[in-house]
């Protein structure tokens, strides 16, 4: 009976400070935080990166490379390791690198403005990426963990659907408004005109998202000492960790399924398949629409049963998402349509599931470094898929668009190879991850 009364009163306690303004503050201005980022992020992907960099005169292969520089990115967040142990003041690191981020995106759209050739202009635009994301990957896992603490443990995947459908229902808006901005500007002739709005817009993001991460209550100095782990100790608790290495295990499957063809789809739409970008976005518009009603039932049916099956539920979408692709042809564009639908509502559950998965199989002092681990191996493998499809679709293409004497779109046969390592990771899910003990943290 006492031990009862004792967890009512914990519970209790609990939720008192859950709904104290401060941890509330924090909560929303976290979400807006994460809805100016993902504004920026639509900016640096997709049609909108392919179109800045055809315009520069960059290749389609280099473009999908380019594209997927964010997966070798997350090796940048080993670095995190070593941060973490240094660390004094979590609020101004994050904001510090945050912003320097941004300012590097920012630069992309500086670079098709500067008298440089095609080569200077490449090395410039893979530079500022390749900076941007250092920037951002090196205080993400910190940021997320910081940021999280103040959300009620049981409601981690309500809380971070809700996250998501403000995201998403802004970048839908969003994005409808920079696919008509762009498109208005190339039938002008003066696709630089709409690269110096774009950055314009993304120097104010920069600013609401200084604003939203000064409003998130800062970590006690107490809080930042308990962090700070020997290497030893890390080691033991991440790669030491079976149930960890597995989770390692899937998002690398899951890492390799996308990356080896989602940076080749932007060029497949424009050049291929011949949409505008103003039909792109409204493509992502509408894709958009369906993960925004689906992204409150996959972070309820998550909390109720596990991340784990939410994950593999949403990767069975994804799935579906790459069969599509694998018949999509100039004469079958409308498989496009399908694709996008279905790859934007499995994002859904994988964005948030990927994310919370750590907290049920790593202790919460190593979260972060759990997180940046997971992260660069998964995200280095990814980069490597990047590269091997980069040479299957030149291959394709130099060809003739034929494969084995067959005529196909590189796309189509990097999709059918995506098919397969999601569908090992749907297996891997449910035969390895599903039946581990998870913890309650």
């Amino acid at each position: 009976m006492t031990t009862n009364n004792n967890a009512v009163i914990h519970e209790a306690a609990s939720a008192s400070i859950y709904d104290s303004p401060d941890y509330k503050r924090s909560r929303k201005a976290y979400i807006a935080m994460c809805t100016f980022e993902y504004f920026v992020s639509i900016l640096v992907t997709d049609a909108f990166l392919a179109k800045l960099l055809t315009h520069i005169g960059i290749s389609d292969s280099l473009i999908g490379i380019i594209s997927s520089l964010v997966s070798f990115s997350f090796l940048f967040q080993l670095l995190a390791i070593l941060l973490m142990s240094h660390l004094r003041n979590t609020k101004k690191t994050v904001i510090f690198f945050e912003t320097l981020s941004q300012l590097f995106f920012l630069s992309v759209y500086l670079i098709p403005l500067l008298p440089f050739s095609v080569t200077v202009k490449t090395i410039l635009v893979i530079s500022c990426i390749l900076m941007a994301y250092l920037c951002k990957y090196l205080v993400s896992s910190l940021c997320f963990k910081w940021a999280n603490s103040y959300v009620d443990p049981t409601r981690r995947g309500e809380y971070s659907a809700v996250k998501e459908r403000i995201s998403l229902l802004g970048g839908i808006i969003f994005t409808l408004a920079a696919g008509y901005v762009i498109d208005h500007y190339e039938s002008l002739d003066n696709l630089q005109g709409g690269f110096l709005f774009f950055a314009a817009a993304m120097l104010i993001l920069n600013i609401c998202n200084f604003i939203s991460l000064y409003l998130i209550k800062n970590e006690s100095k107490k809080q930042i000492a308990a962090e700070k782990k020997t290497a030893k100790e890390v080691l033991q608790n991440t790669l030491g960790n079976k149930s960890f290495v597995n989770i390692i295990i899937l998002t690398s499957l899951w890492d390799i399924g996308r990356y080896v063809t989602n940076g080749f789809l932007g060029t497949f739409k424009t050049s291929d398949l011949l949409l505008s970008v103003g039909t792109v976005q409204l493509i992502n518009m509408v894709a958009n629409l369906f993960r925004l009603f689906a992204s409150k039932p996959f972070g309820r049916f998550s909390d109720r049963t596990s991340y784990a099956r939410g994950f593999r539920m949403a990767l069975t979408l994804t799935a579906c998402a790459f069969a599509a692709i694998i018949f999509c042809t100039p004469n079958t564009r409308w498989c496009i349509v399908i694709f996008t639908i279905l790859f934007h509502v499995s994002m859904a559950g994988i964005n948030q599931n990927n994310f919370n998965i750590t907290y049920s199989y790593v202790k919460s002092d190593y979260i972060v470094q759990a997180m940046a681990i997971k992260q660069s191996i998964a995200g280095v493998i990814g980069f490597c898929a990047s590269l091997i499809g980069s040479r299957i679709l030149s291959g394709i293409q130099a060809a003739g668009n034929t494969f084995l004497g067959i005529p196909m779109y590189g796309q189509q046969l990097l999709a059918a190879i995506s098919l397969v390592f999601i569908l090992a990771a749907i297996i891997f899910c449910k035969v390895v991850i599903e039946k581990q003990k998870c913890m309650v943290q």
